[in-house]
């Protein structure tokens, strides 16, 4: 290949150092190979023939255009380490410091959307019948993480000592041992209050004990929680975390205050309760679409 001669030796050298010092599998040698023969092309074709002359703004342009051409944030990253590896042997066998791939980041691969579930699915998990055998204990467990959005591991410690119900407020202990106070909703109230009254529970008791006395595990509340929704028909996956994106949902829906819902949930970072943002969009392009009467309009030819 015209041009070759500059960079292939190297990569070559380098890739057998992979396979002898490191003792790489075939399978990653190649990968390597693959990369570093793309990035050693596109210099060619931008007129750079020595790898020291690839600076950090060169790379980025290289790797910005890879992502237009659809390869994915996480190839990126793959091949970025890849690069930053070539340039780390290259600086120890030429004593140089230059590598132009450090401090570079690949694009984000886009954030998954959580799943949530509509208010109807939600009313109808919630109300499940209070005669059967733990059903008052049921029916208070999935008001409470639907009315306040709690955590899974902050509705399993939770004590009686941190419900208020005559205020209608629950003092949560989060992560990094963090506390706020969260609203608790009417009907969480009245079930909460139905528990308490058939439990008879000491002042600091777990409100939701296990068999043992002590609180009830994660595990038996996800596995209750999947048995419910089964019961009351509902064959999305459903899981506690489910709820408490269902509730941030339903209350940056109604009342559109991104700062409030971050408090309420007890998130440290903004960017993280900015996801439900983007739920709230889809549901909107939704409604946009079935109502509006352009919406649906053919494209242009």
């Amino acid at each position: 290949m015209t041009g070759a001669a500059p960079l292939q030796p190297e990569v070559d050298a380098f890739l057998a150092w992979l396979a002898v010092e490191r003792r790489m599998s075939p399978h990653t040698i190649s990968a390597y190979r693959r990369d570093l023969a793309d990035l050693a092309g596109w210099m060619r074709d931008s007129g750079l023939e020595q790898w020291t002359r690839l600076r950090q703004e060169a790379l980025r342009t290289y790797v910005a255009g890879a992502h237009r051409r659809g390869l994915s944030g996480k190839s990126l990253q793959r091949r970025l380490s890849a690069i930053r590896s070539f340039f780390g042997w290259l600086g120890r066998e030429h004593g140089s410091e230059l590598n132009p791939a450090l401090g570079l980041r690949a694009p984000k691969a886009p954030r998954k959307l959580p799943q949530v579930l509509d208010a109807d699915e939600a009313g109808r998990l919630v109300e499940v019948p209070t005669d059967a055998p733990l059903g008052l204990r049921d029916r208070a467990m999935l008001e409470l993480f639907y009315s306040s959005g709690l955590r899974l591991s902050e509705l399993c410690g939770l004590r009686w000592g941190a419900l208020d119900l005559a205020e209608g407020l629950v003092t949560v202990v989060g992560k990094g041992g963090k506390t706020r106070l969260v609203p608790v909703g009417s009907h969480a109230r009245t079930a909460l209050a139905a528990w308490r009254d058939e439990s008879k529970p000491a002042a600091d008791s777990p409100v939701f004990p296990g068999r043992s006395g002590g609180p009830i595990s994660p595990r038996t509340v996800q596995a209750r929680l999947r048995e419910l929704a089964m019961r009351q028909g509902l064959f999305k996956r459903v899981h506690p975390h489910l709820l408490r994106h269902s509730f941030a949902s339903h209350v940056l829906e109604s009342s559109g205050d991104l700062r409030g819902v971050q408090e309420l949930l007890g998130h440290a970072d903004i960017a993280t309760t900015q996801i439900y943002t983007h739920l709230d969009f889809q549901h909107l392009a939704k409604v946009y679409d079935a109502a509006h009467p352009r919406a649906r309009r053919k494209k242009p030819a």
